[in-house]
Formats: structure tokens, sequence, C-alpha cells
């Protein structure tokens, strides 16, 4: 049988002081007195009678509640009245500065995208049509596959990648 260690019995006994706590408030039917007692192999039981030899009646603290506050739409009150501007209550940019954001966002997606274009076109040279040159510490051939098979890995995202960008550039407004 398993048995707990003081430790966790001292964990058991708070999760249970707790539980008993809240059945107590919840349900004063249940708000007996508690017992620890030691089953067999001097596993802890928690009962509510201690009619059996080598049970203790424990003293569990009262439990304190406080209400909480009810917010207006909780408590039933009409909604607030909706807004009327299409941005959802965020404030308002005027032409020139958004048209200012949106050439830096273009201006930096385009840099990303020269860069991952780049970043594909070195993969594809190295991976060589899947025929990449072996490399010094490469004398076992399964080293070889993997990097192969890491490399066109690689093509993938970096591509997946590209595409992505492209299409970003593409959503932006002229």
């Amino acid at each position: 049988m398993f048995r707990p260690s003081p430790r966790i019995a001292s964990g058991l006994l708070a999760a249970a002081a707790a539980v008993f706590a809240t059945l107590s408030v919840q349900a004063p039917a249940y708000a007996d007195d508690v017992y620890l007692c030691t089953g067999p192999n001097g596993v802890p039981e928690y009962r509510n009678s201690g009619n059996v030899k080598g049970c203790k009646k424990l003293t569990l603290p009262d439990v304190v509640t406080v209400p909480g506050t009810r917010s207006p739409r909780s408590a039933g009150a009409a909604p607030a009245p909706a807004q009327n501007n299409a941005g959802g209550g965020f404030p308002r940019v005027d032409n020139a500065t958004q048209k200012a954001r949106d050439g830096e966002r273009r201006q930096v997606l385009e840099a990303e995208l020269a860069d991952e274009e780049r970043k594909l076109q070195a993969l594809k040279t190295e991976y060589n049509n899947g025929q990449p040159e072996r490399q010094g510490n490469e004398r076992n051939y399964q080293k070889y596959l993997d990097r192969t098979a890491q490399l066109k890995g690689d093509i993938e995202r970096s591509q997946a990648n590209v595409d992505s960008i492209r299409r970003e550039l593409g959503n932006l407004k002229e």
C-alpha cells in the first residue's frame, strides 16, 4: 500500500481542511466535526465521526467570506451606448500620420522580404537540388542525410516566410 510522506500528509490535511471549510459554508448540514483517523497501514482518513480508535478531532478555522461587488452589467443595468466611430473607441489618427506609418511598415516589410529572399537563395544554393556537398564532419552517412533533411525543412520554412511577407505587402493600402 502507498504510505504518504509527512509532507504529503500535511498537504492532504490542508486540502481537506479547505474542502471541509468550503462545504461548511455552502451546506450547513455538513458543518459537523471533522476527525483525522489513522486507517489501515497508517493512511490518514478524514471522517465526520470519531468513534474509531486513533481518531483526533480537527479544529478547523472559521471561513470568512466577503461578497464581491457587482459590476453594472451583471447587476442588470442597461448596457452602455455603442460608440459611433468605426474604430471601436480607439483614438482616431489623421491621414498624414497614418500614411507615414503605412510607409514605414512597407519599408520594414520590404527589408524583411529582401533578407528572407537572400536567405532562401543561400539555402537553395547549399541544398544543390537535394545533393549538398558532404562536409568533413559527415563521415557518417546518416549525418549527411540529417543535414540534407534539415536544409529541405529550412527551405520550406523560408519559402513560407517569403510568401507570407508578400501577402502582407499585398494587403497594405497604397
